[in-house]
């Protein structure tokens, strides 16, 4: 069965449970933090706790603890704790996180290749609206 798109096109109806996990999903990795994340560990693949903070710039603590916990246990990511004192904690992404990372490469080429008509457009709103 297919749904009519705003712009003509045809998309395959989803089941309930798919069409509930890509909203949940849509949800999660959203939020900047997640993606933000996921660019950091595509980029320079294991990196310890404090190393991905500093890579990704702004975030707290508490937000990157609940962020890689959240990614954790959606599959994204995998951390591997080494028995040393103090204890040493590398993330990855796992094969799902590199699929997902993946998936949103071409929103960044789109806003790399749209970036100046995105800005003109908002000029011009701007302008029309003031």
């Amino acid at each position: 069965m297919l749904d009519e798109a705003d712009h003509g096109r045809a998309w395959p109806k989803a089941a309930p449970e798919v069409e509930a996990l890509v909203r949940e999903m849509i949800g999660r990795v959203a939020d900047k933090w997640t993606l933000l994340i996921l660019e950091v560990l595509e980029e320079h693949g294991t990196l310890r706790f404090t190393r991905i903070g500093e890579q990704v710039g702004g975030i707290s603590q508490k937000m990157l603890t609940k962020t890689l916990r959240q990614m954790e246990a959606d599959g994204l990511l995998s951390r591997t704790v080494h028995p040393v004192i103090p204890p040493r904690v590398e993330y990855s992404l796992t094969p799902l996180g590199l699929s997902l990372s993946e998936a949103f490469c071409s929103v960044w080429t789109w806003a790399e290749t749209h970036h100046e008509a995105v800005a003109r457009a908002r000029q011009e709103f701007k302008e029309k609206t003031a």
